[in-house]
Protein backbone atom coordinates (compact mmCIF):
# COMPACT_ATOMS: atom_id res chain seq x y z
CA UNK A 1 0.00 0.00 0.00
CA UNK A 2 1.36 3.33 -1.04
CA UNK A 3 2.03 5.59 2.03
CA UNK A 4 1.29 9.59 1.06
CA UNK A 5 3.67 12.24 2.33
CA UNK A 6 2.00 14.68 3.99
CA UNK A 7 2.21 18.55 2.22
CA UNK A 8 5.50 20.43 2.39
CA UNK A 9 4.73 23.10 5.24
CA UNK A 10 3.80 26.80 3.38
CA UNK A 11 6.71 29.00 2.81
CA UNK A 12 6.96 31.78 5.34
CA UNK A 13 5.43 34.80 5.17
CA UNK A 14 7.86 37.59 4.14
CA UNK A 15 6.98 40.92 5.93
CA UNK A 16 6.29 43.54 3.92
CA UNK A 17 9.42 46.42 3.38
CA UNK A 18 9.23 50.02 3.32
CA UNK A 19 11.17 52.04 0.11
CA UNK A 20 14.24 51.89 2.90
CA UNK A 21 14.06 47.92 2.74
CA UNK A 22 13.11 47.59 6.03
CA UNK A 23 9.72 45.93 8.25
CA UNK A 24 6.95 48.49 7.38
CA UNK A 25 5.75 50.28 10.49
CA UNK A 26 2.76 51.07 11.45
CA UNK A 27 0.75 53.64 13.86
CA UNK A 28 -2.50 52.74 14.60
CA UNK A 29 -4.30 55.73 15.49
CA UNK A 30 -7.90 55.60 17.47
CA UNK A 31 -10.60 57.88 17.48
CA UNK A 32 -10.61 58.94 20.52
CA UNK A 33 -14.47 59.80 20.73
CA UNK A 34 -16.06 56.79 18.12
CA UNK A 35 -13.60 53.48 18.29
CA UNK A 36 -14.57 49.82 19.17
CA UNK A 37 -11.98 47.92 20.90
CA UNK A 38 -12.85 45.13 18.82
CA UNK A 39 -12.20 46.56 15.81
CA UNK A 40 -8.65 48.18 17.05
CA UNK A 41 -8.00 44.21 18.05
CA UNK A 42 -8.76 42.68 14.71
CA UNK A 43 -6.19 45.13 12.81
CA UNK A 44 -3.44 44.35 15.45
CA UNK A 45 -3.87 40.65 14.40
CA UNK A 46 -4.09 41.36 11.01
CA UNK A 47 -1.23 43.64 11.06
CA UNK A 48 0.64 40.57 13.27
CA UNK A 49 -0.38 37.82 10.81
CA UNK A 50 0.74 40.00 7.36
CA UNK A 51 4.49 40.69 9.26
CA UNK A 52 4.13 44.47 9.56
CA UNK A 53 5.65 46.14 12.43
CA UNK A 54 2.82 47.66 14.92
CA UNK A 55 5.13 50.27 16.48
CA UNK A 56 2.38 52.08 18.66
CA UNK A 57 -1.12 52.85 19.05
CA UNK A 58 -2.57 56.63 19.55
CA UNK A 59 -5.31 58.96 19.76
CA UNK A 60 -6.06 60.97 17.80
CA UNK A 61 -5.32 64.13 20.01
CA UNK A 62 -3.12 66.66 21.04
CA UNK A 63 -0.08 64.81 21.04
CA UNK A 64 -0.50 62.80 18.05
CA UNK A 65 1.64 64.55 15.98
CA UNK A 66 4.71 64.58 18.43
CA UNK A 67 3.59 60.75 18.19
CA UNK A 68 4.41 60.18 14.58
CA UNK A 69 8.06 62.13 14.84
CA UNK A 70 9.01 60.02 17.41
CA UNK A 71 7.88 56.42 16.47
CA UNK A 72 8.63 57.58 12.03
CA UNK A 73 5.57 55.24 10.76
CA UNK A 74 5.86 54.62 7.13
CA UNK A 75 1.85 54.40 7.24
CA UNK A 76 -0.87 55.51 9.96
CA UNK A 77 -4.35 53.41 10.13
CA UNK A 78 -7.62 54.98 11.29
CA UNK A 79 -10.01 53.36 13.29
CA UNK A 80 -12.96 55.55 13.45
CA UNK A 81 -16.71 54.22 13.46
CA UNK A 82 -17.98 57.72 12.40
CA UNK A 83 -14.93 58.87 10.20
CA UNK A 84 -15.11 62.61 11.82
CA UNK A 85 -14.22 64.72 9.81
CA UNK A 86 -12.18 66.87 12.73
CA UNK A 87 -10.39 63.61 13.21
CA UNK A 88 -9.46 63.22 9.81
CA UNK A 89 -8.16 66.74 8.78
CA UNK A 90 -6.08 66.18 12.33
CA UNK A 91 -4.29 62.78 11.16
CA UNK A 92 -3.55 64.17 7.94
CA UNK A 93 -2.33 67.79 9.30
CA UNK A 94 0.12 66.12 11.60
CA UNK A 95 1.39 64.70 8.20
CA UNK A 96 1.95 67.56 6.59
CA UNK A 97 5.67 68.13 6.64
CA UNK A 98 5.92 63.96 5.56
CA UNK A 99 3.07 62.61 3.73
CA UNK A 100 2.27 59.05 4.25
CA UNK A 101 -0.44 56.47 3.31
CA UNK A 102 -3.04 56.90 5.79
CA UNK A 103 -5.79 54.30 6.12
CA UNK A 104 -8.92 54.37 7.45
CA UNK A 105 -11.40 51.75 8.48
CA UNK A 106 -15.24 52.79 9.45
CA UNK A 107 -18.54 52.00 9.26
CA UNK A 108 -19.86 55.25 7.83
CA UNK A 109 -20.40 54.67 4.26
CA UNK A 110 -21.90 58.33 3.92
CA UNK A 111 -20.54 59.16 -0.19
CA UNK A 112 -20.25 63.19 1.46
CA UNK A 113 -17.79 61.91 4.39
CA UNK A 114 -16.01 59.87 1.99
CA UNK A 115 -15.37 62.66 -0.14
CA UNK A 116 -14.48 64.77 2.84
CA UNK A 117 -11.86 62.37 3.37
CA UNK A 118 -9.99 61.84 0.24
CA UNK A 119 -10.24 65.94 0.00
CA UNK A 120 -8.68 65.52 3.36
CA UNK A 121 -6.03 63.29 2.48
CA UNK A 122 -6.85 60.33 3.62
CA UNK A 123 -5.19 56.88 1.10
CA UNK A 124 -7.67 54.39 1.59
CA UNK A 125 -11.45 54.52 2.82
CA UNK A 126 -12.41 51.15 3.83
CA UNK A 127 -16.24 50.85 5.13
CA UNK A 128 -17.39 47.37 7.20
CA UNK A 129 -16.70 43.89 7.14
CA UNK A 130 -12.66 44.45 9.45
CA UNK A 131 -11.65 40.97 10.17
CA UNK A 132 -8.02 40.69 10.38
CA UNK A 133 -7.99 38.93 6.98
CA UNK A 134 -8.84 41.54 5.07
CA UNK A 135 -5.57 43.89 6.62
CA UNK A 136 -3.17 43.05 4.34
CA UNK A 137 -4.50 43.36 1.05
CA UNK A 138 -5.82 46.60 2.10
CA UNK A 139 -2.76 47.60 2.84
CA UNK A 140 -1.14 46.34 -0.09
CA UNK A 141 -3.95 48.52 -2.05
CA UNK A 142 -2.96 51.69 0.07
CA UNK A 143 0.62 51.59 -0.89
CA UNK A 144 0.51 51.27 -4.62
CA UNK A 145 -1.93 54.00 -4.68
CA UNK A 146 0.16 56.18 -2.82
CA UNK A 147 3.03 55.41 -4.55
CA UNK A 148 1.27 56.48 -7.90
CA UNK A 149 -0.33 59.33 -6.33
CA UNK A 150 3.17 60.62 -5.27
CA UNK A 151 4.90 59.81 -8.36
CA UNK A 152 1.90 62.06 -10.88
CA UNK A 153 2.76 65.08 -7.87
CA UNK A 154 6.56 64.79 -8.38
CA UNK A 155 5.73 64.84 -12.13
CA UNK A 156 3.54 67.38 -11.56
CA UNK A 157 5.55 69.78 -9.43
CA UNK A 158 8.38 69.10 -12.42
CA UNK A 159 6.34 70.19 -15.01
CA UNK A 160 5.24 73.56 -13.35
CA UNK A 161 8.85 74.15 -12.16
CA UNK A 162 9.91 73.60 -15.81
CA UNK A 163 7.27 75.94 -17.26
CA UNK A 164 8.22 78.62 -14.07
CA UNK A 165 12.18 78.30 -15.35
CA UNK A 166 11.10 78.67 -19.20
CA UNK A 167 9.72 81.85 -17.92
CA UNK A 168 12.58 82.95 -16.39
CA UNK A 169 14.79 82.60 -19.34
CA UNK A 170 12.43 83.97 -21.85
CA UNK A 171 12.37 87.31 -19.73
CA UNK A 172 15.99 86.86 -19.28
CA UNK A 173 16.86 87.02 -22.91
CA UNK A 174 14.33 90.03 -23.53
CA UNK A 175 16.24 91.85 -20.86
CA UNK A 176 19.38 91.23 -22.73
CA UNK A 177 17.92 91.42 -26.54
CA UNK A 178 16.27 95.33 -24.83
CA UNK A 179 19.94 96.05 -23.39
CA UNK A 180 22.27 95.08 -26.25
CA UNK A 181 20.12 95.23 -29.56
CA UNK A 182 21.21 92.20 -30.76
CA UNK A 183 19.00 89.11 -31.90
CA UNK A 184 17.26 86.06 -29.59
CA UNK A 185 19.60 83.37 -30.87
CA UNK A 186 22.81 85.85 -29.82
CA UNK A 187 20.63 86.72 -26.45
CA UNK A 188 20.54 83.04 -25.67
CA UNK A 189 24.30 82.01 -26.40
CA UNK A 190 24.88 85.12 -24.20
CA UNK A 191 22.86 83.47 -21.49
CA UNK A 192 24.21 80.09 -22.14
CA UNK A 193 27.45 81.51 -21.95
CA UNK A 194 27.13 83.13 -18.55
CA UNK A 195 25.66 79.85 -17.32
CA UNK A 196 28.80 78.10 -18.27
CA UNK A 197 31.13 80.06 -17.12
CA UNK A 198 29.73 80.42 -13.38
CA UNK A 199 28.90 77.47 -13.54
CA UNK A 200 24.83 77.99 -12.92
CA UNK A 201 22.09 75.88 -14.35
CA UNK A 202 20.65 78.40 -16.90
CA UNK A 203 17.45 79.30 -15.21
CA UNK A 204 19.81 80.76 -12.44
CA UNK A 205 21.66 82.63 -14.61
CA UNK A 206 18.48 83.73 -16.17
CA UNK A 207 16.98 84.96 -12.44
CA UNK A 208 20.65 86.58 -11.82
CA UNK A 209 20.04 88.84 -15.15
CA UNK A 210 16.65 89.60 -13.99
CA UNK A 211 18.21 91.16 -10.13
CA UNK A 212 21.06 92.83 -11.69
CA UNK A 213 18.78 94.56 -14.07
CA UNK A 214 16.15 95.33 -11.26
CA UNK A 215 18.73 96.81 -9.20
CA UNK A 216 20.49 98.95 -11.61
CA UNK A 217 16.62 100.05 -12.67
CA UNK A 218 16.06 100.98 -8.96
Amino acid sequence: MRSSKPPPPPPPVQPPESPAGTPLRILLVRDPFNSHDEDVEAIRSGLAEAGYELVSVADADVDLPERIEASQPDMLIIESEAAARDVLEHVCFSTRNAPRPIVLFTDNNDSERMRTAFAAGITAYIVDGLTAERVKPVLDVALARFGFEQQLRGELASARNQLVERKVIERAKGLLIKQFGITEDEAYHRLRRLAMDKKLRLADAAQRIIDISAALDD
